[in-house]
């Protein structure tokens, strides 16, 4: 179909990318920009902190997910820097530049992880599930203040704010999923704090695709990101009734306690 959008995804190689490029091909036409090339798709190989080349990737797009960054939730400053900060920069100025209608992009529940150090929703980080009744505890919402809990964290509220900026002074409309964890082997079970953060694959490629197709009137918003966990701490009302988030998957709350698999630690 020539009339599919042109969706580019920053990241297509990693495993969120090949996530939505696998499960999302045969809606639209996708393209990667990434270090090296993603398997089954065309594939741009680029730096995200050279804006000439990040421009010339985008042209002729309709849309930019943009995923790449140093993912690390402890980044040291210099790696933030460039992978995060200016890279993000470069992907809102590069969509500016070439027309691009929409950016979706990969925040973080990092963004406001600060809050895991108070109770009750550190009781879920630490499973002691026990001392909270189900469903009788406050969740977090996007009204809650940005309270980053290092430099990703702040690399993701940053790229949040900068969203808003290129919306109201440059007509371009943007839409911020706060991601809680996507699992390379989609298994939340080794602990209690995945069991609340989890995002499965199938949840993650319905919130993209729900972004991407996004009425035009819809111009921004921040979203929270989680399949619908039994021990939640964030909130999905908003996406569920802004997005029409509708999650086919949900966490239970038992857990075998131990390490995430290698590629998501």
């Amino acid at each position: 179909m020539t009339d599919r959008k042109k969706a580019l995804v920053t990241g297509g190689a990693g495993l969120i990318g090949s996530v939505l490029i696998d499960r999302l091909s045969d809606r639209y036409d996708f393209t990667s920009f990434d270090l090296k090339e993603a398997p089954g798709t065309r594939s741009v190989v680029g730096d995200l902190s050279e804006l000439e080349v990040v421009e010339e990737a985008f042209a002729g797009h309709d849309a930019v997910v943009h995923l790449a960054a140093d993912r690390n939730s402890e980044a040291e400053w210099e790696s933030a820097l460039k992978n995060n900060f200016i890279s993000t920069y470069n992907v809102f100025e590069a969509a500016k530049r070439t027309g691009v209608k929409r950016v979706v992009f990969a925040s973080s529940q990092h963004g406001t992880g600060g809050f895991y150090l108070d109770e009750p929703w550190k009781h879920i980080v630490d499973g002691n599930f026990d001392r909270l009744e189900r469903g009788n505890y406050p969740l977090l919402d996007e009204t809650c203040r940005i309270r980053p809990d290092g430099y990703y964290g702040t690399s993701k509220a940053y790229g949040e704010a900068i969203g808003s900026y290129y919306n109201d002074y440059h007509g371009l409309s943007s839409i911020h999923l706060r991601i809680g964890w996507v699992l390379s082997e989609d298994d939340p079970t080794f602990s209690s704090f995945s069991l609340s953060l989890w995002l499965s694959h199938r949840d993650m490629a319905q919130i993209t695709r729900l972004s991407l197709d996004a009425p035009d009137s819809l111009r921004y918003g921040v979203y929270y990101a989680t399949s619908d966990n039994m021990w939640k701490i964030w909130d999905i009302s908003r996406a569920k009734s802004e997005l029409g988030y509708e999650p086919e998957d949900a966490a239970g709350e038992d857990f075998t306690p131990g390490p995430p698999p290698a590629r998501d630690q």
